[in-house]
């Protein structure tokens, strides 16, 4: 698995969820539930991670849509 995304906003995960989703191309939220421990602060980012394999259009889809996958 390697990271497509780190936020701390939320709807930016779900949004980047369903586009992938959209694509055949299946994502895991990691620390979703860490932003209960900092009180909803919204310090504490969350990453969305897909399959090595799935990387590059994953990436490709992210930014024909106006998100910056991570480096």
């Amino acid at each position: 698995m390697k990271e497509l995304l780190r936020t701390t906003d939320p709807t930016v995960i779900a949004f980047a969820q369903a586009l992938l989703q959209g694509e055949g191309i299946a994502a895991f939220a990691m620390d979703v539930h860490m932003s209960i421990l900092d009180g909803s602060l919204g310090i504490l980012p969350q990453r969305l991670m897909v399959a090595d394999r799935d990387l590059f259009l994953a990436r490709v889809v992210c930014r024909d849509n106006g998100l910056a996958p991570s480096p």
